[in-house]
């Protein structure tokens, strides 16, 4: 047989942007590992600089970075970062994006508008991704605009498990923000024995961003705890609306869940002052001090990642860590 043949042992490696790292450091430790070492800084005039000290030739690589404000900032990092790794002659590059920026654009609402997440899908892959990780996609569909294998996590096995604790599955309804997140809500409410299902109708002016008016509740909430899931909280104001209708239409009381905590001014005023009993969002994102308030619980994501990014390494199955429903 021509050629040389090779036994080499793989090697996992995880880098990390600026943006979230305390998140890195939870995944390294769920993969018990270092964190790569990683010299990365802005210059005067804004641009940003990175260097990695390690050789990564041959080495499957997984980029973790967390969208949060500013939003391009962090994006451009992990690109430049992706583009160092392909140049560094890494074998294989994972981009971990828990959060994946621009998620909502990623449909024309109107001619002339950008479809913004399929620009970033692009991107990576120019940049030399060779494959996608996220958690809860704001569409699902939206796995088609990468070029490439995308593993696209859950966070609902993790919300459930906690909000199981803080209701009697008896004396619950599970409610969609709008009609658009009923398919979820029906996981959810399957998830708690098939309790009831509702959603808030809403109507929203496409020309105002993250403004939406709640209008009533159908389905039957009274004298049930409300459970409102959504993938993500922005400004808090479709959420702190739809919480005062909902316990408008006679819930006794009302517990929030979403994945992603973006949580942009004022939305911890608004969600403070809603009427919540407990607003439950995941570390996908940083949350700073002047974004938190009394009802607000943060649960770790690093768990789910770190399993699945290990999963990966392995040549798993990530559907395994879903019950197979992934």
């Amino acid at each position: 047989m021509t050629g040389i043949i090779t036994h080499g042992e793989k090697r996992l490696v995880l880098a990390s942007g600026r943006a979230h790292p305390e998140l890195a450091s939870a995944v390294a430790r769920e993969l018990d590992i270092e964190e790569l070492p990683t010299t990365a800084y802005d210059f005067a005039n804004g641009e940003i600089y990175v260097r990695f000290d390690e050789s990564v030739r041959g080495a499957d690589v997984f980029v973790l970075q967390s969208h949060t404000t500013p939003i391009n900032q962090w994006l451009m990092e992990q690109l430049i970062m992706v583009d160092a790794l392909k140049r560094a002659s890494a074998k294989r590059i994972t981009v971990v994006a828990p959060f994946y920026p621009y998620a909502r654009q990623d449909k024309k609402h109107r001619g002339r508008e950008p479809i913004s997440a399929r620009l970033v899908a692009d991107l990576y892959k120019t940049a030399g991704a060779d494959r996608l990780m996220s958690v809860d996609l704001h569409a699902a569909q939206s796995q088609g605009f990468f070029d490439g294998p995308v593993d696209h996590l859950w966070a609902q096995p993790i919300l459930t498990d906690y909000v199981r604790t803080r209701v009697d599955p008896a004396k619950t309804a599970v409610v969609s923000p709008d009609a658009g997140r009923i398919r979820v809500a029906e996981q959810w409410a399957a998830k708690f024995g098939g309790v009831p299902l509702a959603f808030v109708h809403k109507t929203r002016d496409i020309h105002k961003p993250n403004q939406a008016v709640a209008n009533r509740v159908v389905g039957e909430v009274k004298g049930r705890t409300a459970v409102l899931v959504d993938d993500l909280i922005d400004t808090g104001g479709t959420i702190a609306e739809a919480v005062k209708v909902v316990l408008a239409a006679g819930a006794s009381d009302v517990i929030v869940a979403a994945t992603h905590g973006v949580l942009s001014h004022p939305a911890a005023q608004r969600l403070s002052e809603s009427g919540a009993r407990e607003v439950i969002v995941t570390d996908t994102l940083p949350i700073p001090a002047e974004k938190r308030f009394p009802q607000l619980t943060v649960l770790p994501i690093a768990p789910l990642l770190g399993r699945a990014i290990r999963e990966v390494f392995d040549d798993g199955s990530v559907t395994s860590l879903f019950e197979g429903n992934a």
